[in-house]
């Protein structure tokens, strides 16, 4: 609690704090795994198909996941992944909570009951009541921008337009919140290019063997080149799908907090 405190007095965002740890912590987990078991197993299975090359020359090697992780540029793919992984996690566990305002009765109203301007003190305690950190919720801030204009103006047009807008308003919210994501998503496939440029340079660099037949070198370079391409588009597309997956339920929380305020609150404001 004093370090949340700490955080408030401040004024340092807490999921910003969230995102650098959650990158900390990405780094130091993948980063130890690639050192301790991914990086050795692959020179391993390495070592072993080059004595069975030795010996037999009609040997055809298997693919080991070892190896085709094993480079730097699919090391800081995962990283990444994981990192963005992280941040959509947070997002939906904030979306989660959102939605639980859903499933409360926050405009205590009852079939064919009237709200009037003059009652729209009593109907926002309730939310009021709620704590800071639920009024920042977009269902509980919908419903007290709505209650304020219809006290304010006394019209009812002007409510359904103050939640629409709110709603919207949130909505643009969310998806900005997203880009970092986005970003990351970008970001993947283009480390997996870099390592394919240089899996193809190292490649050029020893065409002279090759020319002289011994191609060990031309090819393991070329594997470099194709692996860092192909984990790098796979884990862009399950990231995307994630990403996806998320946005679908961020607009549904949206549209259906909107649909709250017409059903709970809207449909029964009347003006004398």
């Amino acid at each position: 609690m004093a370090a949340l405190e700490g955080i408030r007095r401040h004024n340092i965002p807490f999921e910003f704090l969230f995102q650098v740890f959650a990158l900390v912590i990405s780094v130091i987990v993948i980063h130890g795994m690639y050192v301790s078991v991914v990086r050795p197993r692959a020179a391993e299975v390495l070592a072993e198909q080059r004595a069975q090359l030795a010996i037999d020359r009609d040997y055809v090697p298997e693919r080991s996941i070892y190896v085709l992780i094993r480079d730097f540029e699919q090391e800081t793919c995962f990283i990444l992944m994981f990192w963005a992984m992280a941040i959509m996690g947070y997002k939906a566990v904030e979306g989660v909570n959102e939605r639980k305002m859903l499933l409360r009765d926050l405009i205590p109203v009852n079939v064919g009951m009237s709200i009037l301007p003059e009652d729209t003190r009593q109907f926002s305690r309730p939310v009021q009541a709620l704590s800071e950190q639920e009024r920042d919720y977009l269902l509980p801030k919908a419903l007290l921008t709505a209650l304020h204009r219809f006290r304010s103006t006394r019209n009812i047009q002007d409510v359904s337009t103050s939640v629409r807008t709110v709603c919207e308003s949130a909505s643009e919210r969310l998806d900005s919140e997203l880009s970092m994501v986005r970003y990351i998503a970008w970001a993947i496939p283009s480390i997996g290019f870099i390592g394919t440029v240089r899996g193809i340079g190292e490649a050029l660099s020893q065409a002279h063997q090759a020319v002289e037949g011994d191609i060990s070198g031309v090819t393991e370079s070329l594997g470099v080149a194709f692996n860092s391409t192909f984990v790098a588009l796979l884990l862009s597309i399950v990231l995307m799908f994630l990403l996806h997956q998320l946005q679908l339920r961020q607009e549904r929380l949206v549209l259906e907090a909107q649909d709250y305020c017409d059903e709970r609150l809207v449909q029964h404001l009347q003006v004398r």
